[in-house]
Formats: structure tokens, sequence, C-alpha cells
């Protein structure tokens, strides 16, 4: 059984407050000596980056060689190597951790790299005023990094995407600051990046839009540092001063002065806060934990430390161990404090003495029944608090015993806490090396913690604690996939163009059957085959996307691939009209004209949906790339068609005639589109005619774009009888129509002489009834009489009524002798006077 939890507590405050110090691991001799190096910690239980610090002195033997080199050597806190890799990129001004566990290094070039834990990195630059006025310093917080220029200006990069960096308000600054410090947006109020300097006797405060002088008189400072939350910060003045004020400079907190501290040899190493409520000043071999009110507590060491502030406590590595120091939390305190009567204490006695078949955990239940339920709540929590997996047993043993005296209890924080302390317990482990308290792994969540494990390959616990947590094994899954497809080479079988990648075949069927047994088959396969095509395994790739069911997550990565015809038969496969359009487009905009129409061509019935399509973006979007696609596919009737809706709705005249003789031009080439030739080849000459018309005319009479009829007509009515005979002539135009259209234009002009001569010049191959019915219609009824005795005698009777001369048709009956028709015009006429006639007429027939 390990120690008491309460053998390493100690307390300030005078008792009101404990704070304990917990070796996480034992490392001796896994770390270089630290005072030669510049080092940068993780937080969350992260790792630590080692560099040679080139401005100390160092002796150079067999343990030291490996750093006599640029590099940068990264740790676990167990001591574990992780990572080692060389620089070559200029001068190194800072380096630290993003909080997704990528090491940042800048340079003074301003070019920063992001390194993952297997080596890989991503290269940003912060522009090229940077490169120009080089960059002395800079802060790295978890997102995103303040550069301080040549020129004492100050450059924010947000994110870690590469984005376009910010300048500060100017503080105008003469030299460099004393120290500086960045809080980080989301521990400001303005929600941008404050960055605070140490300048003379006072402190800049600096954001985006201004610099605002504190007015402090106390500086200059050799250490700032904020607290977790943002809330407090930590000064060390030159004189020894640690003075603890807010955020906003108004109160003072708490003040003390390092020089008294017995066993401090040399200047401060570090000045970093434990948890929100102490603050750690570390020396070589010393760190002395000062309190809020100027108590302090000292921990001793073999050698140079580094300390890691964390939210809840502190890291500390030094040569020998890791330790986490922290202010005991208040339900342990609540639980093992010595003398300690809560109702948790009493809870976790009365499960002790049932360990033991004592009759007094009866007794001690019955006296906190009223507050059993919080006592379980306590026991839960301080099970979480501890680090040692005994404790933690015994103590969710005690909150269970508890639980059986409850009627009403929700088990649920029970389960989760045994959940996440199997999980925290699993990666604890010095082979794993990631010492994450409870409060941490609440803040962070577990997929987090997941990306963590997977970032250094241990691909089998990121897994295992996935299904435990009944958490998705995506992002597993596909991390393990990308990590195969890097380790593993393609082996060549056969030789020339017979040479197969059995490799490639092996991988794909691996991943395949990895995802769809522990994945369920939910996993894209899109970002795999990304990764594949990035390392240069183009066919692997293709082969992986052959399993993703979504095609929007296919087709461009395949596009990326230059695989374009597959991209636009898996677009057209998939249905999804907007995902063809996509691809089309941006084919349309990638290759030479000829070969876009070229690859859609040569796709036949598979991409004819995306023929159609095209079609109809160009018809209203871009008529000329349909032109020239109709052309290149030998397309005649379609391209004489576009060349004829174009002439229709063209104003131009001698365009629109190009038009339809281009129009003509494609109908010719057909075969089978003589008549259509024909036809455009008339309007052709005719629009031609037309325009001679309108110049014989000098412009005031409009013929453009008349048929042929009305183009007669509009002669007729306007006195050009001469061109009618030609046009008659040359458009071949029957003889019944043009006595149509002649009749109509004359009875328009009511030439009536004119169409009485046009009557009588030959025999009407139309007859003359129509003359009548025209006229008749037209309202000329006296006109329309004149034409009556030409046309047939039957019909003539009939005719005299349509013109209202009753008489006449009497008169005609009469000639016939066709007495019924008299009598049936009696009964019909539309008044007596007319009945009274036609009555004299039929009496007359007797």
């Amino acid at each position: 059984m390990s120690d008491h939890p309460t053998s390493s507590w100690e307390a300030m405050q005078d008792g009101n407050a404990f704070y304990k110090r917990h070796q996480l691991y034992s490392i001796p001799g896994k770390l270089p000596d630290l005072s030669n190096f510049i080092v940068a910690g993780c937080r969350y239980g992260g790792p630590i980056a080692l560099m040679r610090d080139t401005t100390k002195m160092v002796a150079l033997g067999r343990a030291t060689t490996s750093f006599a080199k640029a590099q940068i050597h990264v740790y676990s806190s167990a001591g574990e190597g992780l990572l080692m890799f060389s620089w070559d990129q200029g001068k190194i001004v800072r380096f630290g951790w993003t909080h997704d566990e990528r090491l940042a290094v800048l340079n003074d070039e301003g070019v920063y790299r992001l390194y993952d834990l297997q080596g890989d990195y991503a290269q940003y630059s912060l522009g090229n005023e940077a490169a120009e006025m080089g960059i002395i310093d800079a802060r790295i917080h978890e997102s995103g990094l303040v550069a301080l220029t040549g020129s004492l200006t100050l450059l924010e990069a947000k994110g870690w995407d590469g984005g376009k960096p910010m300048t500060l308000a100017n503080p105008g600054l003469s030299q460099p600051p004393h120290s500086w410090a960045v809080v980080p947006p989301d521990l400001t109020i303005s929600r941008h990046v404050e960055v605070l300097l140490s300048v003379d006797s006072s402190i800049y405060s600096v954001d985006n839009l201004e610099s605002v002088d504190q007015q402090l008189s106390r500086g200059p400072f050799t250490f700032l540092a904020p607290s977790p939350n943002g809330k407090s910060l930590a000064l060390l003045t030159y004189s020894g001063l640690l003075w603890v004020v807010s955020a906003d400079f108004q109160r003072s907190l708490a003040e003390f002065n390092t020089a008294d501290v017995a066993g401090a040899v040399g200047d401060v190493s570090q000045v970093e806060w434990c948890g929100n409520d102490a603050v750690m000043v570390t020396w070589d071999g010393l760190a002395v934990l000062v309190g809020p009110f100027g108590d302090t507590l000292q921990y001793f060491y073999s050698g140079q430390t580094f300390a890691i502030t964390e939210v809840d406590g502190i890291r500390l590595i030094g040569p020998d161990s890791c330790d986490f120091i922290q202010k005991v939390p208040p339900s342990s305190v609540s639980v093992f404090r010595p003398g300690s009567t809560s109702p948790s204490a009493i809870l976790y006695d009365a499960w002790e003495n049932f360990a033991r078949k004592s009759p007094k955990a009866d007794e001690s239940i019955r006296n906190i029944r009223p507050e059993l339920g919080a006592a379980v709540n306590e026991c839960i929590d301080a099970a979480g608090r501890e680090w040692e997996p005994a404790w933690q047993r015994r103590l969710l043993n005690a909150a269970k015993f508890g639980r059986a005296f409850l009627d009403l209890y929700d088990p649920t924080d029970f389960v989760q806490m045994g959940q996440a302390l199997k999980v925290l317990n699993a990666v604890r482990f010095y082979e794993i090396g990631i010492p994450i308290s409870y409060a941490q792994y609440t803040q962070l969540s577990p997929a987090h913690l997941i990306n963590r494990l997977t970032a250094r390959n241990l691909h089998l616990l990121a897994l295992r604690i996935s299904s435990y947590l009944s958490l998705k094994p995506d992002a597993v899954l596909k991390h393990w996939a990308c990590a195969k497809i890097v380790r593993s080479k393609p082996t060549a079988t056969g030789a020339g163009r017979d040479a197969e990648l059995d490799g490639d075949d092996a991988v794909c069927r691996s991943i395949v059957e990895k995802f769809e047994s522990l994945g369920r088959g939910e996993v894209s396969y899109a970002d795999i085959a990304k990764r594949a095509w990035e390392v240069g395994r183009a066919t692997l790739a293709t082969k992986l996307l052959d399993h993703e069911p979504r095609a929007s997550d296919q087709v461009p990565l395949l596009l990326s691939m230059k695989e374009d015809k597959l991209a636009l038969t898996k677009a057209v496969e998939s249905g999804d009209t907007d995902l063809v359009y996509h691809v089309l487009l941006y084919l349309q905009r990638r290759l030479p004209l000829g070969s876009f129409f070229r690859l859609i061509e040569e796709g036949g019935s598979k991409l004819a949906p995306a023929s159609r399509l095209l079609q109809v973006y160009a018809r209203e979007q871009n008529r000329e790339m349909l032109r020239d696609f109709y052309y290149s596919d030998d397309r005649r009737v379609e391209s004489a068609v576009l060349c004829l809706e174009e002439a229709a709705a063209m104003q131009d005249p001698n365009s629109k005639v190009s038009s339809v003789k281009a129009a003509q031009k494609f109908f010719s080439e057909d075969k089978e589109r003589g008549f259509e030739a024909k036809m455009t080849d008339e309007c052709a000459r005719l629009l031609a005619a037309q325009q001679q018309l309108e110049k014989e005319s000098d412009g005031k009479i409009s013929f453009f774009g008349q048929s042929v009829n009305d183009t007669i007509r509009t002669c007729l009515i306007n006195g050009m009888a001469k061109r009618v005979d030609k046009l008659k002539a040359d458009f071949k135009v029957p003889d019944k129509r043009f006595w149509y259209v002649k009749l109509h234009a004359l009875t328009a002009i009511r030439d009536f002489d004119g169409l009485d001569s046009f009557a009588r010049s030959k025999r009407s191959p139309i007859g003359y009834e129509p003359f009548v019915r025209h006229l008749v219609e037209k309202g000329y009824k006296k006109e329309a009489t004149s034409f009556v005795p030409r046309c047939d005698a039957h019909k003539r009777v009939d005719l005299y009524v349509l013109c209202d001369e009753w008489r006449a048709a009497a008169k005609e009956c009469k000639d016939r002798g066709d007495k019924a028709k008299l009598e049936q015009l009696r009964k019909s006429c539309p008044n007596s006077l007319i009945a009274r006639e036609l009555e004299q007429v039929v009496a007359s027939m007797k």
C-alpha cells in the first residue's frame, strides 16, 4: 500500500490551504543537464523540447556530442525520447508548443515551422516585412505567436494555418523591453491577444488597437507571468521583489522578496504560476512556492529544473524526477484532512470500518444520512484527484458503499469517474508519459487526449480508449492509415509495362479491412487517399478512393490528382448536378479548350449527362464555348440552330445576315438537312433583298426581318409595284398566296379601283368569293357587291345576303327559279319592308 495521501501535504496560510508534491516519474540520467539548454514545455502533461543554449559554454564529451549541432530534442515527461531533428533555417529565435502538441520553431527571418511528433512539418512565413526587419524575439502561445521585429514593432500570427500576420499597435519603443509576455486572446476581455512589455519602470499593454502605459513605478521587471486564467500577473523586479497584481493593475495581491530566500544561489531561472493560487520561483537546485499571503514552501533538487504551468498546478522537471505540485483540491481536503468531520470523511471512515467488519460503520452512516448523497459525490471527486490507483480504488469503494444506502441515486458520475481514471492511469504509464490530471482531462476532452496518442503513433491504445469511451474511432483509424501509408513502400513485381505494385494492393486491402471491421464502414477514405497522393502514391490513392461512398469527398481529390476523366465519371454517377457542374467548370478553367472537349467526347455514353449539362450551362452563360463545343464534336445541325438562335436576337442587319449564312453553311454540310439548307439560303437572300428595298426607300420604310408575304404587302402598300413582281419570281411565291397578299394589301389602302383592275387582269386562282368575304370583313359591303356576279352561281345568293343586298339575292333566286331559297330568305330577312318586297317576288313566280 502506498503512503497516505496526506503524507506529502504541506500547510500554508496558517493551515487553511495545503499543497502537495507528487512524483510523477523517476528519471535519473534520462535528461541532459537542463542548465545548458533552452527548454520549452507543453501544457497538459505534454512533452518538453530542448535545444543547446549556444550562449553557454559546455564541455564536450560522449554525453553531449549529439547536442553540439543545431538540434532540437523532444522528450516525454517520463524522460523518454520522442523526436530529434536538425535545424538548418537560420538562427532560432524562439520555439514553443501549440494546443494540438505541435512544436512551433521561429527563426530570425520570420520563417516558422510546425513539427508534429513524427518529425513532419509545415512551413510558413511572417511576410516580407519580418524578413527585411528581422525578428529579435517572440512569444509563442497555444493559439498563435507574437514576434518583436528589428524595428521594435509587434507582429501577431493568429492561429497556425499560415495566415497573414497582423501588426499590433506601435508601443513606440526605443530599445527592446526588459521582459515581456503575452496574454492569449481567450483570456482577455477583448478576445484579442494582449502583449505586456516591461519598459523603464512601467508596463505597456499593447493590443491591436492601442498601446497603454500602466503608469507603474516599481519596474523594470525581469519576469512577467500571467496566471492561467489571465486574472493576475506575477512580476519580478531587478532587486528580487516578487509582486503579484491583478491583470488591470488596480489591486496588489501579494509581495515577496526573493532575496531573502535562504539557499538561493545565482539568478532566478523562472517565475511560473502554480495553478491560479500561487507562484513558483526557481533557482538552480531550488524551487520556492509563494502563496497569496507571502507564505512559502521550498523544494530542493540536485540540479537545474524546468517548470511548466498547468491549470491546476505546476509540473517541475528536475535531474532525477518529474514532479507535480498542486494545491490540494477541496474534496481531498474534506476527506483526508486530519480531524475532518465532513460527511465525506465520515463516509470514508465508515467504509474502512465496514471493510474491517466493525459495527461502527452503521452508526457513522446513520449520522450523515441527510448529507450522504453529497458525501458520495465528494468521495467520487476526491478519487479523480488522486494519482495512486490504490487510493482511487479506496475512494470509489467508499462512494459505492455510501450509494448502497441511497434509494434514488444517479450512478452516471460514478461510472464516468471510473472510466476516466482507467483512461488517465493508462496514459500516465511511464512508457506513454502523459501525466495529465483529472482537472486537465475534463478541460481538454477525451477526443483531444486521443488525438495526442495518435500523434505519438500509439494507435492501439487510442483505439481501445475510443472503444472504451464509446467514441467514434474515425480519427484514430484515419491517422493509423496515414501512418501506414507513409511507412510502407510500394514493391514492384514483373518488369517493364507488366510491373505491378503489390504494395499498393496490400496496403489498400489492410486499410479497407480495418475500416470495415472497426469503423463499421463509416470512415471516409478521402482523407487517407489524399495523404497517399501527397507522399507520391497516386495509384494507392486511386484504389482507396474507389471505396469512398461519397462522391463529394472523392471528386475534389481526384481533381487534385489530375484524374480528370475519373473525377467527371464519379460526379456523373453520383447524380449530383452541382457536383458535375463543379467538375466541368474546374476542368474548363484548367485544361486547354480542345483537351476539355476531347475529354467529354471520349467519355461516350458514360459522360453524356455531363455533355448535356455543359450545353445547358453554355447556352445560358457562354455561347462562344457552346459554339466551339459543337464545332469540335462535328455537330453541324446544333451549330446551325445556334446560329439561327443568335440571329433571331441580333439587331444589326449585317450580323444577322452573316449568322443566317453561317447556319446555311452548317446545314449544307449535312446531307440529311437539304431542306433546312435551302430554307436558310432563301432567308439570307430575303434579308439581303430587304436591305436593298430599305436602301431604295432611303430608310423611310422598314422591311428588315419581315416574311416574304409581309415584304410583298409592304411594297404594295407603299406603291413599289415593280419590286413586287421580282420578289414573287425570286422567291417563287405561288399565285394563290400572291393573290391573297395583294387582295389584303389593296384593301388596306382602299385602292378599290386597283382591286377591280387586279381582279380583271386574269382569271383569279383563288376565285372571287375571298374578295367578297374579305371586303365584307373589313366593312366594305358596297364594294364587295361588285364581285358577287363573278362568283359561282350557287353561292351568289348567300354572298348577296352577306353584303346586305336582299333584293339582288331575291332577283338571283327568281332568275334561277329557286322558289324554296326565296321563301327561306323571306323568313330570315331583317325587317318587314324587305319581307313584303320578297313576298311580291314570290308572288310573281306563281
